[in-house]
């Protein structure tokens, strides 16, 4: 069983490669109008700031790159979930600024390997224990859509900041 994308509704048809290379200055974008002073206030009771929501692109690019290695290197590989609530345990502190500087070294280093391996590995398959099946091309679509998400996020923590 193959499992689509979960956030596939965010891509609208765009181009998956350039949404990718293009997020990091959008967040550097939207950290400029939120401003160092606000970066670390949640929006709202129970949501991450700007900051975590960084830091967790941070995390969450370091887990995408080490599972489309994994599918690049291993035939059919089941993937290791992680929960993103447990990991942002450790957000509270970090910078925005550090985050983004590790999630921009990450994505320019996975993109590397992303073109690198498209489109002649694009239906190499791993399995993630509770989605299923999954494709290179799917987890690469997963990582765009999943950088919308959080853009819009960021984009509406920056339009509260005025």
């Amino acid at each position: 069983m193959s499992t689509a994308n979960p956030y596939e509704g965010f891509l609208d048809g765009r181009p998956v490669e350039e949404i990718l290379a293009r997020t990091s200055k959008a967040i550097a974008g939207y950290l400029d109008k939120i401003g160092t002073e606000k970066e670390s206030a949640a929006p709202a009771p129970g949501k991450w700031s700007a900051a975590e929501i960084v830091a967790h692109l941070a995390d969450c690019e370091i887990v995408f790159g080490f599972r489309l290695r994994q599918t690049l290197a291993e035939d059919g590989p089941t993937i290791q979930p992680f929960d993103q609530d447990k990991w942002a345990a450790t957000y509270p502190g970090v910078s925005a600024d550090l985050a983004l500087v590790t999630f921009s070294s990450m994505r320019r280093w996975n993109l590397r390997l992303i073109q690198g391996a498209l489109p002649h590995s694009a239906e190499r398959t791993m399995t993630h224990p509770e989605r299923g099946t999954m494709t290179f091309k799917t987890v690469v679509e997963t990582m765009a859509g999943h950088d919308l998400n959080h853009l819009g996020q960021l984009e509406r923590i920056a339009t509260q900041a005025g």
